[in-house]
C-alpha cells in the first residue's frame, strides 16, 4: 500500500482513508478490512435472463455470477422454472429477484455488484431512469430494492446485448425445457 510508504517517511501525523461511501478508516482498520474482503465474495459481476412461454405461462430463469474469493475466481450458474407468469417482462423481473436470492445465499453483503442483462425495462426501471406504471412490476421493484438494501448491495446496472447475455439466456431456455442447472466452478 502507498500508505505504508507515506508512514515510513515519518512526515505524517495521522493518515485516514475514505471509501466510496465517504466512510473514514484508519490504516490499521483498512488493512484488516482488505484481509477480510479476500475471504468473502467480491468483484461480483452478475448476469440474469428470463425466458417466457405465452401458451403455458411458464418462465425460465437463468443467472450467472462471477466473483472472486480467497484469491480465486469462480462462476456460479443456476436456473429455475416458474409457473403462472403473465409476461416476458415479469419473467425478467423474476430472474433478477432470483439472482438477488442467489447472491444472498452466496453471502454477498455491503459491497458493489455489477448487474448485467439484456432487459432494458428491468435495468432502467431499477436505476430509476424509466417510470414503472404496472402494479405487478412495482411489487418486484419493491422486493428487489428492499432485499438489496437489507444486504447492503450497491448496484451498478449495465445493459448488454442479447449476444453478450447468451450464458444466462441458455440457462433460462434450459429451465423452460425442464433441465435444471446448478453449478459452481473455479474459472
Amino acid at each position: 500500500m502507498i500508505v505504508g510508504d507515506l508512514e515510513k517517511t515519518g512526515r505524517t501525523k495521522e493518515i485516514f482513508l475514505l471509501d466510496e461511501q465517504q466512510q473514514k478508516w484508519t490504516v490499521k482498520e483498512a488493512k484488516k478490512l482488505l484481509q477480510e474482503v479476500q475471504t468473502e465474495p467480491h468483484d461480483i459481476v452478475a448476469y440474469f435472463d428470463g425466458g417466457y412461454e405465452h401458451d403455458t405461462l411458464l418462465a425460465g430463469l437463468g443467472v450467472v455470477i462471477y466473483f472472486k474469493q480467497n484469491n480465486n475466481s469462480y462462476r456460479i450458474r443456476r436456473n429455475s422454472r416458474l409457473q403462472e407468469i403473465e409476461s416476458n417482462n415479469e419473467a425478467e423481473y423474476a430472474a433478477f429477484y432470483y439472482l438477488i436470492q442467489e447472491l444472498e445465499e452466496l453471502g454477498v453483503h455491503h459491497i458493489p455488484v455489477t448487474f448485467r442483462g439484456d432487459s432494458q425495462v428491468v435495468l432502467n426501471q431499477l436505476a430509476g431512469e424509466w417510470p414503472c406504471f404496472e402494479e405487478e412490476f412495482n411489487r418486484y421493484l419493491d422486493r428487489i430494492e428492499d432485499k438489496m438494501q437489507e444486504l447492503g448491495i450497491r448496484p451498478v446496472y449495465e445493459p448488454i446485448s442479447r449476444k453478450e447475455n447468451e450464458e444466462a439466456d441458455q440457462l433460462a431456455t434450459q429451465a423452460l425445457q425442464g433441465i435444471p442447472i446448478a453449478s459452481r466452478k473455479q474459472v
